[in-house]
């Protein structure tokens, strides 16, 4: 019966965990001076020669080319002289981290007054436990817990991505939003999508504030 007992409790446990995505989260600031109506809504998009030749900015790049698409803004075409420009950068690092912490762990059980009870043949017997069994026994008493010190050691990853929105004639910048986070993931294209929402959510925002913006991993 206890046997059944701890696998039931490890399934149930290894299905709550499978339900539940890794959770990005992100500090976004944003500085804007957007106005309440555009002249007109065209933009393009400004790369460097090394982000023109790279497979990795242009998987990027579309991904903010749909926020900007849900915005009401239009990519213009070759003949068409755009309002915006938009400029996009990323980038990441690592450190390494190690954690030390304490943790309350059971004393073995030769050492806890259950077994001390145990070790004598118990006056009940059991058609079913044997006469070994003895109703007065808890599998949970095991004394008091004991404290050790843990140590863990980890790499963590610092994702960061920029967007930046300005008139095309004079350059002057109207959109300006800087994305953070921290998290174990090492592929930055992986939580590219989760940071170039964060991005864009609420846009354009309230400008010189710094939000937490937080989306599960599908």
């Amino acid at each position: 019966m206890k046997k059944w007992w701890r696998t039931g409790v490890a399934v149930l446990a290894g299905a709550l965990l499978a339900g539940c995505g890794t959770v990005i989260r992100s500090n976004v600031t944003t500085f804007h001076e957007w106005p309440p109506q555009l002249p007109a809504t065209t933009y393009v998009f400004e790369r460097t020669q090394e982000q023109d030749a790279s497979l990795e900015y242009r998987n990027y790049e579309n991904l903010v080319r749909a926020q900007l698409n849900r915005l009401g803004l239009t990519e213009a075409g070759p003949n068409v002289t755009p309002y915006l420009k938009t400029r996009i950068g990323y980038g990441m690092e690592v450190r390494d981290v190690r954690e030390v912490y304490p943790v309350v762990v059971n004393p073995p059980y030769w050492h806890s007054p259950a077994w001390r009870m145990h070790r004598f043949r118990s006056p009940f017997h059991d058609p079913f436990y044997g006469p070994f069994y003895d109703p007065f026994y808890d599998p949970l008493w095991y004394g008091p817990g004991v404290v050790q010190q843990r140590e863990t050691s980890y790499q963590l990853f610092t994702r960061q991505f920029r967007v930046t929105i300005s008139r095309f004639a004079d350059g002057q910048p109207l959109y300006d939003a800087r994305v953070v986070s921290e998290g174990r993931t090492a592929s930055l294209a992986t939580v590219m999508p989760y940071l170039v929402h964060a991005a864009f959510q609420d846009f354009p925002g309230k400008s010189g504030v710094t939000r937490q913006v937080e989306s599960r991993m599908q």
